[in-house]
């Protein structure tokens, strides 16, 4: 009778002592601060590894992360050890952004314990923090009415697909008010991404929650649609969808997303939706491969949209030619949706991106014709904080 006692007390004694140190762990963790944002806009990033001989901070605060020149990280920068093991690092003052960092620990990559906010840009998570100010007040979640994000579902004949998903903003108060009817964004993302970028890595929802409450915006729907053709929506969401999400995905260029928005998308959202179902009520507006979309959309149904966004938008025709009709004879079909006198038309790109020149020609393209349209050049290149900048200016020119 007296073995299973001891064995009882023996157990006990040893979970008693896994639980401490998984406490004292969980303790030392809890006690480091990270990020530490000070009044002056320094942040000091914190890891506690004792046994570790090198940590290095990758960031965007550092350097921007493009494209250009096969560039696709910013560079690193190694963080100082205490004696009780903490490294620490602290930048000079900020400038108001949000900004994403992660850890190298003896060259292992980590995300920030210390920091539970986190983001997946393409197959790659990071740790963000936001530094508030006048260019990223729009940013942040604020004491105002919030609209509804909604997955939807949608057939899709055009692309073979009997479902496929779209993120969904409705402003604050579409509930409340079962008759009234809104405008409608259709909001592209980039290559690499999916319906879910603008709304996590754009901060499309804060941005629109707060333009809106600020009477800078009208209240709006914004449609999110997943632009890459093979797929039905984001990474786990479907069936046999466990794949590792790139950079490139195919039949993004073939015709069949262009023609699927104007066929299946914008039927299904006027059928579903309170919206006003006319071209005076609805603008697309796209980043990278989502302004490649919204270019080659508008250009061959001018017909459904009379606002247009460009964001750092991939535009290069001759790529283009002998894959689908979409891509044809684009200075008659621009000239043509031109005609047709667009309330607005928006090209804004970073003067450091890698895709200026192609919105160079675009430009020249259009003075020869005598077009309106509105440019917006920035600083940086190929990155978010550029598209969330145009997104923040863009949305209160529609309507």
């Amino acid at each position: 009778m007296r073995r299973p006692i001891i064995i009882f007390l023996f157990l006990a004694t040893l979970f008693t002592g896994t639980v401490h140190g998984q406490e004292t762990i969980n303790q030392r963790v809890a006690d480091v601060v990270s990020p530490e944002i000070s009044a002056d806009n320094r942040v000091t990033l914190r890891l506690y590894a004792p046994q570790a001989k090198k940590v290095e901070i990758q960031s965007n605060l550092l350097a921007p992360i493009t494209p250009v020149s096969g560039q696709l990280f910013p560079p690193t920068i190694s963080m100082t050890r205490d004696s009780d093991g903490l490294w620490q690092w602290t930048s000079g003052e900020l400038s108001p952004e949000l900004y994403t960092y992660c850890f190298f620990v003896d060259g292992i990559r980590l995300l920030d314990p210390a920091n539970a906010y986190i983001q997946r840009d393409i197959a790659t998570w990071t740790n963000y923090f936001l530094i508030d100010g006048l260019l990223s007040q729009n940013y942040i979640v604020r004491d105002v009415p919030h609209g509804a994000v909604s997955k939807l579902w949608y057939p899709s004949p055009t692309l073979g697909m009997e479902q496929r998903r779209l993120t969904v903003y409705t402003p604050a108060g579409y509930e409340d008010h079962p008759k009234r009817r809104y405008p409608v964004l259709y909001l592209l993302h980039g290559s690499g991404g999916d319906e879910n970028a603008w709304s996590e890595l754009g901060r499309a929802i804060q941005i629109l929650d707060n333009l809106i409450a600020q009477g800078k915006a009208k209240p709006m729907i914004v449609v999110m649609p997943n632009g890459n053709g093979a797929q039905q929506s984001m990474p786990g969401t479907y069936a046999n969808s466990m794949y590792q999400p790139s950079f490139i995905n195919s039949k993004t260029i073939d015709g069949g997303i262009e023609t699927a928005l104007a066929h299946d998308v914008l039927p299904w959202v006027d059928s579903h939706l309170r919206t006003f179902a006319d071209r005076n009520h609805r603008a697309i507006a796209g980043l990278s491969m989502g302004g490649f979309h919204s270019y080659y959309t508008s250009m061959n149904f001018p017909e459904l949209f009379s606002y247009v966004g460009l964001f750092s938008a991939a535009l290069n025709e001759d790529r283009k030619q002998g894959v689908s009709e979409i891509y044809m004879d684009v200075d008659n079909k621009l000239k043509n949706q031109m005609s047709s006198k667009p309330k607005l038309y928006f090209i804004a790109i970073g003067k450091d991106d890698f895709l200026y020149k192609e919105n160079v020609n675009l430009r020249q393209n259009l003075d020869k014709m005598g077009a309106k349209y509105e440019y917006l050049e920035s600083d940086g290149g190929h990155e978010w904080r550029n598209w969330r900048k145009y997104l923040n200016i863009f949305l209160p020119k529609l309507f």
